[in-house]
């Protein structure tokens, strides 16, 4: 909804389609690193050393993507190195909007470095030539006011490491005796879980429904039989960025995805491991405030072109 920094039109939740009506999701386009002394990361330009203070990550409770970088700031022990920001889950005519006062809705908060109003307006900050559109999460960058990435993924991993030298703290949520095992699982469920719910809900043939329907609960099947060995999580007994990953997806799931988005073959807690399983991470400290019920469903329920009357249900309960 960005061409060359301007906004365009008002939001769409569909970003692109291919021929046979599937939904294609964008691609991020600032790939820069944090790392521990300042160097490049895999993408993007050097320079941006982990320090104190210095990041700003702005997010939505919504959305799954920017939650799981919530949540490894909170494994991590990162929250008093990195700020937040969160907008408002209620989507506007242009997209994501801060908080304006005391009225707007709670736990949502105003843009802490520069008083925008919306999230493109930062896209425009950063980029006054940007196009595309404007995504959560974003990492910023207050020393050089510079937009750091906006790939939950690589967010992910940056926080994951880059800072552990000044805050001591052990956890490694991508091990090295893992990493090819966890690349493979993390495309697998980014495919056919984490994405395929959105391919469901934002389809616009019957064909690309059910392709992703059946992607999606073959997925939970899966994961389900694994989980059944009586493990903790996906690799045994080691929490990895997998398990978050996944769990971003569980948690939103009888509230948004089974109802709004069409994936209603059963619901989660009628999957005994794999509702267990998500419990279990839910339970973690730091976890809980990183998942508002509130903020998914208002903001799932907003999105006109799936929910035109607005109306947000009560249940399902538990």
């Amino acid at each position: 909804m960005l061409v060359n920094g301007q906004w365009t039109q008002d939001w769409q939740p569909v970003q692109n389609k291919d021929e046979d009506g599937r939904f294609v999701r964008q691609t991020s386009t600032f790939r820069n690193w944090i790392t521990a002394d300042g160097s490049a990361g895999p993408t993007g330009e050097g320079g941006f050393k982990a320090e104190p203070g210095r990041y700003h990550l702005y997010v939505a409770y919504i959305c799954p993507w920017a939650s799981r970088t919530l949540m490894v700031r909170a494994l991590k022990g990162l929250e008093d190195m990195i700020s937040v920001s969160i907008v408002n889950p209620v989507l506007s005519e242009q997209g994501w909007q801060f908080a304006e006062d005391e009225h707007s809705f709670p736990g949502a908060s105003a843009d802490a470095l520069h008083n925008k109003r919306y999230m493109h307006e930062l896209y425009s900050h950063a980029d006054p030539q940007v196009n595309g559109r404007a995504t959560v999460p974003v990492l910023w960058d207050k020393k050089t006011d510079r937009l750091v990435n906006n790939e939950s993924a690589d967010i992910v991993r940056m926080l994951n490491s880059a800072f552990d030298h000044l805050t001591g703290n052990t956890l490694n949520l991508y091990p090295a005796e893992l990493a090819a095992e966890i690349d493979s699982l993390n495309e697998h469920i980014y495919t056919d879980l984490n994405n395929g719910v959105y391919q469901a809900g934002f389809a616009t043939t019957q064909q690309a429904y059910e392709e992703a329907y059946h992607k999606v609960f073959a997925t939970q099947d899966e994961l389900e039989q694994r989980l059944s060995d009586g493990r903790r999580y996906l690799f045994g007994d080691t929490l990895t960025e997998t398990d978050i990953r996944t769990f971003v997806t569980l948690i939103r799931f009888d509230s948004a995805y089974h109802g709004l988005f069409k994936c209603n073959r059963n619901m989660l807690k009628d999957m005994k491991a794999l509702h267990g399983y998500m419990l279990r991470i839910h339970a973690l400290p730091g976890i809980a405030a990183t998942v508002r019920q509130d903020h998914i469903k208002a903001g799932y329920y907003s999105i006109k072109s799936l929910n035109p009357s607005g109306i947000v249900p009560l249940g399902p309960e538990g």
